[in-house]
């Protein structure tokens, strides 16, 4: 009798593993207080940058014009594309191991990863191109303030990369357990905290 009471809490296998009932269906805030309190205190930090810039947008309009206007929109665009693309495959990563998906959810984040790869890379061929004509940080003040604080940002997209090499690397477990769901959705949190703070950087570099 015992065993099968066990055996129908259990949740079903799908996908070739088992998920515990509580991370199948259990609701709650996704991730570890930790990841939370570390997402306030960057966007914190990163509010203080947008204040910069746009007080250097407020104290230089026409050299912030200028400068603006040979920045490449489309490659900011398809770099917003990439970081979204992949935030959505993180997100389904996710989806697919709270409903032990295993297989579906680690291509997922493997295409998460492979869209963040595509971001620094065209990334840094749009630096180098800069480079390459002559604008560097000592340029001008809007120079400065977008290779530091896109480079910062860019530091942000490698770290979650790893983050993401590492969720991956749970998400194949054969059973996953309750901690293992929140650390998968530590590492997501931490990448959609890049997506955010590269579309406010998208819309102060590229847009206004």
């Amino acid at each position: 009798m015992t065993d099968s009471i066990t055996d129908n809490r259990r949740a079903p296998p799908v996908g070739g593993r088992m998920a515990t009932p509580d991370c199948a269906t259990q609701k709650h805030v996704p991730g570890e207080v930790g990841i939370w309190l570390f997402v306030a205190g960057d966007l914190l930090v990163f509010s203080a940058f947008f204040v910069v810039i746009a007080l250097g947008y407020r104290e230089q309009t026409e050299l912030f014009a200028q400068s603006r206007t040979t920045l490449d929109m489309w490659v900011g665009v398809l770099n917003t594309f990439f970081l979204l693309t992949g935030s959505w495959f993180v997100a389904k990563g996710v989806e697919s191991c709270r409903q032990a998906h295993g297989a579906a959810s680690s291509r997922y984040i493997s295409l998460g990863i492979l869209f963040g790869l595509l971001f620094v890379a065209n990334k840094s061929f749009e630096w180098g191109l800069k480079i390459a004509n002559g604008v560097t940080p000592k340029t001008n003040d809007f120079f400065m303030y977008f290779f530091s604080f896109t480079g910062i940002h860019l530091v942000h997209v490698l770290v979650g990369l790893g983050v993401l090499l590492v969720v991956r690397n749970v998400s194949r477990r054969p059973e996953l357990s309750k901690k293992d769901i929140r650390t998968i959705e530590s590492g997501a949190t931490f990448w959609h905290l890049v997506d955010l703070l590269w579309i406010v950087l998208f819309s102060l570099f590229y847009l206004l």
